[in-house]
C-alpha cells in the first residue's frame, strides 16, 4: 500500500506537490542565487583591491545586514497575512497589508539612515578597533546609507508579490538590477572605460544604482497590475485590526530576526576583535556559506507560501501533510548545499585574491565548517520561518533564537576568545554551534502542531 493512499480532502499527491514547491522555491532560491553571485564578485574584486578594502566592506555591511534582519521581520508578518488571504482571494486586504507593512519599513529605513550617514565612524567602531578599517568603512557606510531609503519599500513590495506565489517578478528584478550592480561595480573599482578607481565607494554607487533600478521595476509593476497595487493612500490609512495583527505577527519576528542577526553580526564583532586574517577569512567563508544554502533557503522561504495558503484555502489537515514534506525537502536540499560547499572549496581557496597566508589557512577550516554548518541552517528556517509563521506562530521561534544564540553562543564565543584566548579557528567551531543546540526543541514543537491556525478574519472585522 502506498504511503499516502488516504489523503486529506483537496490534498496534492506526492508528485504533483512537488512539481508546485519546485515552482514556488526555484525562482526563490534563483534570486537567492544571484544575490550570493553579486556578493561574491564584490568580494574577489575587493580582494584584489586590498585585504583593507575587503574587511572594512564585509563590517560596514554588517549594518545592512542587521536592517535586512528588521525588514525581513516586517516581510515575515506581513507575508503570513498575505498568504492566508490570497487562499481566500482577499485583494483588498491584501493591498491594505502592503500599505501598513511599508510605512514601518520606510520608518525602519530612516531610523538606519541617519547614523549611518551622519556618524559611520561610531558604527565601524563597534566592528573593529583597527584604523584603517574603520577610515574605509565609514566612507563606504555613508555612501550606502542611501540606498536603505529605497529599500524600504522595494522589499515590502516584492515580498508581498511573492507572497501571492508571483514569484518571477521578484527574481527577474534581482536579475537587472544586481547584473547593473556588479557592472558598475567592476567598472568603478578598476577604473574601467575610463571611469575613475573609486575602489569601496565604487561598490557603494553599483548598488545605490541597484536599489533605484528595483524601485523603478516595482513602480512600473503595479502601475501595470491587475490586482494588487501599491496605492499611496494606503499608507496613511487607519489600519485598524490590521495594523494590530502585523504588529502582533510582526513584532516577534522582526525580534527574532534582530535578535538573530545581531548576535552573527557579534560574531563579525568576535572575528574582527582577532585580527583582519580572520575578518578577511569569515569574509570569504560567509560566502561559500550563502552558496550553499541557496536552494535549502528557497525551499524554507516557499515553505511560508506554500502553507500559509493552504491553511486558509485547503484547512489544517492538508498543511499539516504539507509542512513535513517541505521539511524533507529542505532537509534533502541542505545535503546538496553542504556538497556544494565542499566542491567550491578549492575554487575559492585559489581566487582568494590578495589573502594573507594565514587568512588562506583559517579559510581552508572554515569552509570544513560550513559543509555541514549549511544543513541545519537550512532546515531551522524551514521550520522556524517557513512552517511556524506560516501557521501564526512567530513567538516560539523568536524565544527559541534568543536563548540560543544570546544566552549560549555569543556569551561563550566571547569566553572561549577573550577569556580563555583559544585559537582563532576553535572560536569559530563553537560559534557555528549555535543551529544546531537547538534542533531538538525545534522538532518537538513541529510535531506538537499547536503552531498551526487560520489568521484570517471576516469582512465585519477587518472593517478599517
Amino acid at each position: 500500500m502506498k504511503q499516502e493512499s488516504y489523503l486529506p480532502a483537496g490534498a496534492l499527491d506526492r508528485k504533483a506537490f512537488t512539481k508546485m514547491a519546485c515552482a514556488i522555491a526555484l525562482p526563490i532560491a534563483a534570486q537567492n542565487l544571484i544575490n550570493t553571485l553579486v556578493g561574491s564578485a564584490d568580494v574577489f574584486m575587493l580582494g584584489y583591491v586590498s585585504q583593507t578594502a575587503l574587511s572594512a566592506s564585509s563590517l560596514a555591511n554588517q549594518v545592512q545586514f542587521i536592517l535586512s534582519c528588521v525588514y525581513y521581520g516586517l516581510v515575515a508578518g506581513a507575508g503570513i497575512m498575505v498568504a492566508q488571504y490570497w487562499g481566500k482571494h482577499d485583494v483588498r486586504t491584501i493591498e491594505r497589508v502592503l500599505g501598513i507593512a511599508t510605512r514601518f519599513s520606510m520608518l525602519v529605513s530612516v531610523i538606519f539612515f541617519l547614523p549611518a550617514c551622519f556618524c559611520p565612524h561610531l558604527l565601524m567602531r563597534i566592528f573593529t578597533n583597527e584604523e584603517p578599517i574603520i577610515r574605509e568603512g565609514a566612507v563606504y557606510l555613508r555612501y550606502i546609507s542611501f540606498t536603505y531609503l529605497l529599500q524600504g519599500f522595494s522589499s515590502m513590495y516584492l515580498a508581498v508579490i511573492r507572497s501571492k506565489e508571483r514569484v518571477i517578478l521578484p527574481m527577474v528584478t534581482y536579475a537587472v538590477s544586481l547584473s547593473a550592480n556588479i557592472l558598475i561595480n567592476a567598472i568603478f573599482i578598476f577604473g574601467l572605460l575610463g571611469a575613475p578607481k573609486l575602489g569601496l565607494v565604487g561598490v557603494a554607487v553599483g548598488t545605490l544604482t541597484a536599489r533605484i533600478i528595483e524601485t523603478l521595476i516595482c513602480l512600473i509593476d503595479s502601475a501595470r497590475s491587475k490586482d494588487v497595487k501599491f496605492r499611496l493612500r494606503r499608507l496613511f490609512e487607519k489600519g485598524g485590526v490590521l495594523t494590530k495583527d502585523l504588529l502582533s505577527l510582526g513584532s516577534p519576528a522582526m525580534i527574532n530576526d534582530l535578535a538573530w542577526g545581531t548576535a552573527f553580526s557579534m560574531y563579525s564583532v568576535i572575528l574582527g576583535h582577532l585580527g583582519s586574517d580572520a575578518v578577511a577569512a569569515n569574509s570569504v567563508a560567509a560566502i561559500a556559506r550563502n552558496l550553499g544554502t541557496v536552494l535549502c533557503f528557497g525551499f524554507a522561504n516557499g515553505t511560508a507560501i506554500i502553507l500559509g495558503k493552504a491553511i486558509s484555502e485547503k484547512g489544517i489537515e492538508v498543511a499539516k501533510l504539507y509542512s513535513k514534506r517541505m521539511v524533507r525537502i529542505t532537509s534533502i536540499a541542505g545535503l546538496v548545499g553542504g556538497g556544494l560547499v565542499l566542491m567550491v572549496r578549492p575554487l575559492l581557496l585559489l581566487f582568494a585574491g590578495n589573502l594573507t597566508p594565514q587568512a588562506a589557512s583559517y579559510l581552508n577550516t572554515m569552509l570544513l565548517i560550513n559543509s555541514y554548518y549549511v544543513w541545519a541552517q537550512g532546515v531551522n528556517t524551514c521550520w522556524i520561518c517557513g512552517c511556524f509563521r506560516a501557521g501564526g506562530d512567530t513567538r516560539w521561534g523568536m524565544v527559541c533564537d534568543i536563548l540560543d544564540m544570546w544566552c549560549f553562543s555569543v556569551p561563550l564565543g566571547m569566553f572561549v576568545a577573550f577569556v580563555l584566548k583559544l585559537p582563532v579557528l576553535w572560536v569559530y567551531f563553537i560559534l557555528c554551534l549555535d543551529e544546531f543546540v537547538k534542533i531538538p526543541f525545534i522538532v518537538r514543537h513541529f510535531r506538537s502542531f499547536t503552531w498551526i491556525r487560520n489568521i484570517t478574519r471576516n469582512e465585519e472585522e477587518l472593517a478599517p
